[in-house]
């Protein structure tokens, strides 16, 4: 995946991102979406509008993600809701995606406090 985020997010900083899923909705490999922050809560809640930059307009319109943290036993649990999907976007596509990224996240956090147990001469 390639991104463009903002340097530094806040209400209204843009991203555009590129995909390459094997069948696109941008071309008939990749998927490019842009969008911008709307909500940002430090350690509570994120918001965002997103938009596929496409031709088919079965594909087109904003989404809004919310993701929310809270503090759960052990670690933190995360809340996404995925609203607006365009009508033309399968829902086990979507579905797909969202199990696809909380496994990039899951792996992502995990090999953070793998890496906090090194410096710190622990194992977790």
């Amino acid at each position: 995946m390639r991104s463009t985020p903002a340097k530094v997010a806040r209400s209204g900083s843009r991203s555009r991102t590129t995909r390459r899923p094997g069948t696109g909705k941008t071309t008939a490999h990749t998927d490019t979406y842009h969008g911008r922050f709307v909500k940002l809560v430090p350690n509570e809640q994120v918001a965002y509008v997103v938009e596929f930059e496409t031709a088919d307009p079965a594909l087109r319109g904003e989404m809004t993600i919310t993701i929310a943290l809270a503090d759960a036993d052990g670690g933190t649990d995360v809340l996404a809701v995925h609203d607006g999907l365009p009508r033309g976007l399968p829902t086990a596509d979507n579905e797909a995606g969202w199990r696809s990224s909380l496994a990039k996240l899951a792996a992502l956090v995990e090999a953070g406090q793998n890496t906090r147990a090194e410096w710190s001469g622990r194992e977790r």
